[in-house]
């Protein structure tokens, strides 16, 4: 199968450097999500690897060859990068057509990914008529119409309602269990979460991680449990003894940092003290990305509290 591979890219607008001496590969038979704040560079290498802009520097191939060298294209690379492209006075059907034709794909094929991505009864409607999610859907199933080894979807859950949304990850999943290569950008941590093994974390055009998702939130992770008990005084005291710092939470529940639940369990049960809710702390993609994109994030809003501070 085919991977992406992407070495030392740099793309430079004037003065300003949007990718800077960019390093990562995509590797077959895993979701890849490519993450970082707005302005980190995302985007713009995918459109890199797309050859949609010229690099300043370095290289990005798909197979070992630059997308540009590629014959047929949509038959080994699918993209989705702007929903919104598609002629909104053409049909459904007739969009997929065009595209089916220039890259010699069967038009049978068109009518398969019609139905696969939903919109099976709306083959003959214009596509202005179609609403976000269905411009989305009709996106999705372009970059499905040569039936591609390699996947490269921009924000592929923009404007899906909840159905789509679980369509849409179930398919990447489908995708890559079927050892296809897929990259897939995305804003959302906690949909994110739910279908990538693997991360790739831009910070201004830096790579900030390339590693399995297990690991980064691993990395990310603090030792610490949580708590409920109908004896709390005890409990909370015994902790104390042992050198432990309990702290109550907004939920009714009682932090402890630093200790596992093993520990937590050993003593409630020395004790004689029932516990009715004991599990270690889990560190969610969101919390993690936000942790190590504090300092990389280019447009921040200001929260009231700080305006207040500053006014």
């Amino acid at each position: 199968m085919t991977s992406i591979d992407v070495h030392e890219i740099t793309k430079d607008y004037g003065s300003a450097r949007a990718v800077d001496r960019l390093t990562f590969s995509v590797r077959p038979g895993r979701v890849t999500g490519f993450l970082g704040p707005n302005g980190a560079g995302k985007s713009t290498t995918m459109r890199l690897v797309l050859g949609l802009d010229r690099a300043t520097g370095g290289s990005a191939t798909i197979g070992g060859q630059p997308y540009v060298s590629l014959g047929n294209p949509l038959r080994r690379v699918g993209a989705l990068l702007d929903p919104q492209a598609a002629h909104g006075s053409r049909t459904a059907r007739h969009h997929l057509l065009a595209l089916a034709t220039s890259n010699g794909i069967a038009g049978s094929r068109i009518d398969e990914v019609l139905v696969e991505a939903g919109l099976g009864s709306a083959g003959g409607r214009r596509i202005k008529t179609f609403s976000l999610g269905m411009r989305q859907r009709l996106g999705i199933a372009a970059a499905l119409l040569g039936d591609p080894e390699v996947l490269m979807l921009d924000e592929p859950s923009n404007g899906l309602d909840p159905e789509g949304i679980v369509w849409i990850r179930e398919l990447m999943r489908k995708l890559a269990g079927e050892g296809r290569t897929v990259l897939v950008s995305s804003h959302l941590m906690n949909e994110t979460s739910s279908f990538a093994d693997h991360l790739v974390v831009l910070g201004k055009g830096r790579l900030l991680v390339d590693m399995p998702m297990r690991e980064f939130l691993a990395s990310r992770s603090r030792p610490g449990v949580r708590f409920r008990t109908t004896e709390l005084t005890r409990l909370r005291d015994a902790l104390i003894r042992k050198g432990y710092e309990p702290a109550p939470g907004d939920d009714g529940r009682w932090t402890v940092d630093g200790a596992t639940a093993q520990e937590i369990g050993s003593l409630a049960a020395c004790e004689g003290i029932p516990l009715l809710e004991l599990r270690e702390k889990q560190v969610t993609l969101e919390e993690a990305y936000l942790d190590l994109t504090a300092t990389e994030t280019e447009f921040t809003a200001t929260t009231s509290s700080t305006a207040d501070k500053e006014a």
